[in-house]
């Protein structure tokens, strides 16, 4: 046996942990956080010796095929492992941060009524950490990248019964959902560049990748500003990164893993993997060392002037991952992989002992107080220190301007769709879905000019619909409805477009009509129990239908295309049969799948948790 194929055990690890640490009683807390323990300790041992008998063997870069998903004439959907000095890097750090912070749980935790909730949480965060650092294409890393999404949710969100950790959840998953996006499209056209999914592996060949990017240069950037856009997204990189500190509503250990050292570093993974491929795009280098040294002053400024010490942490690491990005930009791999490793064991020790650190600087206050040194904001002018200060106070209203001029807008939009209900629902759209089926069969009745516009009608049709979900604020049942609705009419759209079978579209929406009726049927029982139920508010029926909620929950799951689902590969599917010059087509689309997965789980939230409805005062609901 070779040490290649040994490498998926660090995948199968993590998931025989998370089966059996989800049938493990709720009450033991023992065997629960036992069984995270032995869990993380065979990966990191597995991890120490593999990682050295690699370097003793040469420390050469390896793929591992290991299985096809799906496959046509033209497209194939594959897991690929690739092992390298990144992953390798990334694998250590991850196992043995992971080991520590369960440790530290187990006590830190005790008698935390979701005890059980958290270890299978963090279990699941770190298959997806482990998924996607040892991915060997973009496929792959797409499925970790999934998985980290919905895990940060769910421990943003672990004090469910509260206002404040569930509103947060929603924003940062919101976030997530962009940068998902911008890996789909990076998907999308890099298959349209090669014709095929590329591996990492092949994007080490220098001349395959510039014999690519001179006679499709447009198609280059565009992809390399797509994995920008996800990895600024996920790395709490400018405009994105009022989103850390409001993770930080978890519990401490959660926050110290996850979004002090390793989730909020798989932005600088993305950019470190993909290099070879960018590495000779002067705009896109010149773009990321801009995007960087902008992200470190600001938020260094910012995190001098908070009063929450996780909040400082959280921005003095944004300052820190923005400086990774320098160097990946500068192309000092080593050093940004030094720099990961270093900047992730300083933030988690900073977040463990945060409880504690108000209570040392208060007994350093009155016993060993010495004035503040002078520094170099002192000598600049009284109006701009002043001006500087109120703008880092106010976090430079980053949090603002996504509001004023991404979600609002959306808003607004879908508030305009006030007049779609059930009964026009009937009327309408779904006529007008049964004239496109008929139409998709008979395209010779189409006029040639009317073919190619029709594709982008009809997803914009589905727009509308997950448009109205996305803002509606009273029936349940409509929202769940008119999401189903749009994954329809994209399968709809897509399906003008040649080449495109309907086994595929079959394979699409198999995952979406299951997940929506078990999702419909979970509703209904809910409503025989506890009668109207409206999504103007949260009400935080989890506690008292822990089942139902479970079971929603994956519905909502595959309802987004979660990888529990063929639509998850259906999804990948639908956008490679989208053309290179369709480019409003994939922007419909794209945007169709950033609201359908907010308007999912905002439906989740709004019904299952925050304060019970029944038990607490009413109170405002500004956000989503």
């Amino acid at each position: 046996m070779t040490i290649n194929t040994l490498l998926p055990l660090f995948i199968w690890v993590p998931i025989v942990g998370f089966l059996v640490s989800l049938i493990l009683p709720k009450n033991n807390e023992r065997l629960i956080s036992g069984a995270a323990f032995i869990t993380m300790t065979i990966q990191m041992i597995a991890a120490t010796i593999y990682v050295a008998d690699w370097i003793l063997t040469g420390a050469n870069t390896f793929q591992v095929k290991e299985i096809i998903l799906f496959q046509n004439e033209d497209y194939i959907f594959q897991i690929d492992f690739l092992f390298d000095k990144i992953t390798a890097v990334y694998l250590l750090v991850g196992a043995l941060l992971t080991f520590m912070v369960t440790m530290y749980s187990r006590t830190y935790l005790h008698r935390e009524a979701g005890y059980k909730r958290f270890f299978n949480t963090t279990l699941f965060f770190y298959l997806g950490y482990s998924i996607t650092t040892l991915s060997g294409n973009l496929e792959t890393l797409f499925v970790g990248w999934e998985i980290l999404g919905i895990s940060s949710f769910l421990l943003i969100s672990f004090y469910r019964e509260r206002y404040l950790p569930v509103k947060n959840a929603v924003k940062v998953f919101s976030i997530y959902r962009i940068g998902d996006v911008g890996l789909i499209l990076a998907m999308w056209a890099s298959h349209h560049l090669w014709g095929q999914n590329i591996t990492f592996y092949q994007l080490n060949n220098a001349e395959l990748v510039h014999e690519q990017l001179q006679q499709h240069s447009f198609i280059g950037v565009f992809i390399s500003a797509m994995i920008l856009l996800s990895a600024a997204a996920k790395s709490a990189q400018l405009p994105f990164s009022s989103w850390l500190p409001r993770a930080m509503e978890g519990p401490t250990p959660s926050s110290a893993i996850f979004y002090g050292s390793l989730s909020v570093h798989i932005g600088a993974f993305l950019l470190l993997r993909t290099f070879p491929f960018w590495e000779y795009q002067s705009s896109v280098r010149i773009l990321i060392v801009a995007l960087g040294l902008l992200t470190t002053l600001i938020a260094t400024g910012i995190a001098r002037v908070q009063s929450s010490v996780k909040s400082q942490i959280a921005y003095a690491s944004i300052a820190q991952i923005g400086i990774i990005f320098i160097e990946i930009a500068l192309g000092y791999e080593s050093l940004a992989l030094f720099h990961f490793a270093g900047n992730a064991f300083l933030r988690t020790y900073q977040l463990l002992v945060s409880p504690s650190v108000v209570s040392y600087l208060i007994r350093e206050q009155f016993y060993s107080f010495e004035p503040r040194a002078k520094t170099i904001e002192d000598s600049f002018p009284k109006r701009l220190q002043h001006s500087i200060y109120v703008l880092c106070l106010k976090e430079w209203n980053l949090d603002t301007m996504m509001y004023e001029y991404f979600w609002n807008p959306l808003k607004w939009a879908g508030n305009k769709l006030n007049f779609i209900n059930g009964r026009r629902l009937m009327l309408f759209f779904i006529p007008a879905f049964a004239l496109g089926f008929y139409l998709m069969k008979q395209t010779h009745l189409l006029p040639e000019n009317l073919q190619e516009a029709t594709p982008v009608v009809f997803a914009f049709f589905g727009l509308i619909l997950v448009f109205k979900s996305f803002t509606q604020r009273h029936s349940v049942r409509l929202a769940w409805i008119l999401v189903i609705m749009n994954h329809c009419w994209i399968a709809l759209a897509i399906s003008f477009n040649e080449k495109f079978d309907q086994l595929e579209n079959v394979l699409y929406l198999s995952g979406i009509l299951v997940a929506g009726l078990i999702g419909h049927l979970t509703l209904q029982r809910l409503f025989r129990i506890e009668g109207k139920i409206s999504l103007s508010r949260f009400q935080g029926l989890s506690e008292t239908h822990p089942k139902i909620a479970l079971v929603f929950l994956l519905a909502c799951l595959g309802l987004t295309g979660f990888p529990i689902t063929p639509a998850f590969i259906g999804e990948d599917l639908i956008f490679s049969h989208i053309h290179e010059d369709q480019f409003a087509l994939a922007a419909i689309v794209s945007l169709s799948f950033i609201l359908d997965g907010l308007a999912v789980i905002r439906i989740y939230a709004r019904v299952f948790m925050g304060p019970n409805s029944k038990t607490h005062a009413e109170f405002s609901n500004r956000y989503f």
